[in-house]
């Protein structure tokens, strides 16, 4: 259940997560996929005959390693713990799970973590100063560690979409946590591993191309042609093999799931789009205007490609993420982990024990009996809609709501409770949980934000007698 100290209004919560989240992926996975990309240019540059080149590469790597240093371990650590910070305060129930299940995978990625901020660190402020094939040895090390905290985080991320069967066999009775292997090679997990390695290639191909266009050309054409062109190729072998990962992960995706995107996609011609359809396409799009946009203003005129041109492509490939990111966590739609907890912190087993004794006295909403400085209505509202609703913001119940009067109101909360099969909601939402009176509170405040009392008309002012 959610806990009574987070609210954002007008934004709502689940955007401060989600605005937090694309920047941490685009940065995080550029750490794994710059991770690999260093020490692999390094390598070509100390291989090269040219000896001159390969000291003018080795120079641009250098303030390379400093730009990728700063994002990666400053700006990528920070939204990583606001990332923390925002969700333990908007799904403290679904954190408090992944947290207790994966207790054994979290201390892993912390040392991956650690030894990934060590040598980083080590491997900027060692250029010069040690042999250079032992320079070289430090990045691979670091380079090996960021795969291991993708590999890491890819389970517990996957495992929100697809816990399996066998962990949801074992769930809620004290025995998950011997369950972790099943739990973290869940049905998506290879699919989503093998996607987000290809984001990262890709990501550090963008962010490499963002210090590559910065060389002057004038100076040193070789240099900027050469840095350009390879960095370039780095977006090559994802964008040929996304659509076949796609594929095949969408195909591990629970029916209910597909069912999200395939509405929009066989609605199509009558103008209907699911969210998820929507960011489909736009993933499409971005994806496949990254790929013109590096290969004829990049690739093919590499001395005329400036930071300008940079940051455009940078600025898809932070479209493409974020669509990416929300078709994620559109599809876990109602739960916020499958199958087991609804995306209001409701867990599935414990609808029908909500339904018989009442939502609020088995909610932190209430004390004593009493619903603290928020009406019975208004509590309900904060704990079952508020981690995905505001009222005058995003996904407004104002808005939604807008026209219907009580008795109105009423019956569309009644549907939502019902949670029957045939309702057009049951896809995409959970269901309200509580007793008849519940129903009764909740249609009653917002009824009253919908439909406001007017305003008490003026007291006409007393004039004395002469």
């Amino acid at each position: 259940m959610n806990y009574p100290f987070w609210e954002i209004p007008y934004l709502g919560s689940g955007w401060v997560i989600g605005i937090i989240a694309i920047f941490h992926v685009m940065i995080s996975q550029f750490a794994v996929g710059g991770g690999l990309y260093l020490p692999m240019a390094e390598r070509k540059a100390m291989r090269m005959g040219d000896k001159q080149m390969g000291a003018e590469w080795l120079k641009q790597l250098a303030s390379h390693s400093k730009f990728f240093l700063i994002l990666t371990a400053v700006f990528g650590t920070v939204s990583g713990v606001g990332i923390w910070f925002a969700i333990g305060l908007t799904h403290p129930e679904a954190t408090s799970t992944l947290i207790h299940n994966f207790v054994f995978g979290w201390a892993m990625e912390w040392v991956f973590f650690i030894v990934e901020l060590t040598t980083i660190a080590v491997y900027y402020y060692t250029w010069g100063r040690i042999d250079p094939k032992l320079h070289l040895k430090v990045g691979w090390v670091y380079a090996g560690a960021s795969v291991f905290t993708l590999i890491i985080i890819n389970g517990i991320l996957s495992f929100m979409l697809t816990p399996g069967d066998t962990w949801i066999g074992v769930a809620g009775n004290g025995q998950e946590a011997g369950k972790f292997w099943n739990a973290f090679f869940n049905p998506t997990y290879w699919p989503s591993l093998f996607l987000r390695t290809c984001v990262s290639i890709s990501l550090a191909g963008v962010w490499a191309l963002i210090t590559a266009s910065r060389i002057d050309g004038d100076k040193h054409p070789a240099l900027k042609e050469s840095k350009v062109k390879w960095s370039v190729q780095w977006l090559v072998p994802s964008f040929v093999a996304m659509p076949f990962l796609m594929i095949w992960y969408y195909m591990m995706v629970p029916a209910s799931q597909q069912a999200l995107l395939t509405l929009g996609i066989d609605t199509i011609n009558a103008g209907t789009f699911s969210a998820v359809t929507r960011m489909a396409l736009v993933i499409i799009v971005t994806s496949a205007t990254i790929v013109g946009v590096a290969y004829y203003l990049a690739y093919r005129n590499p001395l005329e490609f400036n930071l300008s041109h940079a940051l455009s492509i940078l600025l898809l490939a932070l479209i493409a993420t974020g669509a990416g990111e929300y078709s994620r966590e559109m599809l876990r739609k109602p739960f916020v982990i499958g199958r087991w907890m609804y995306s209001n912190g409701v867990r599935v087993n414990n609808v029908a024990h909500l339904n018989d004794t009442g939502y609020l006295p088995n909610s932190e909403w209430i004390w004593n009996g009493s619903a603290s400085s928020y009406s019975h209505g208004e509590a309900i509202f904060r704990g079952e809609c508020g981690s995905c609703h505001t009222l005058a913001g995003y996904r407004s119940l104002n808005a939604l709501l807008a026209g219907r009067d009580r008795a109105n109101i009423a019956n569309f909360i009644t549907m939502l409770h019902e949670h029957m099969s045939d309702s057009p909601y049951r896809r995409f939402m959970p269901p309200m949980v509580g007793t008849k009176q519940d129903v009764d509170d909740l249609a009653d405040y917002l009824n009253a934000q919908v439909n406001p009392p007017p305003p008490a008309a003026p007291k006409p002012l007393l004039t004395a007698h002469k």
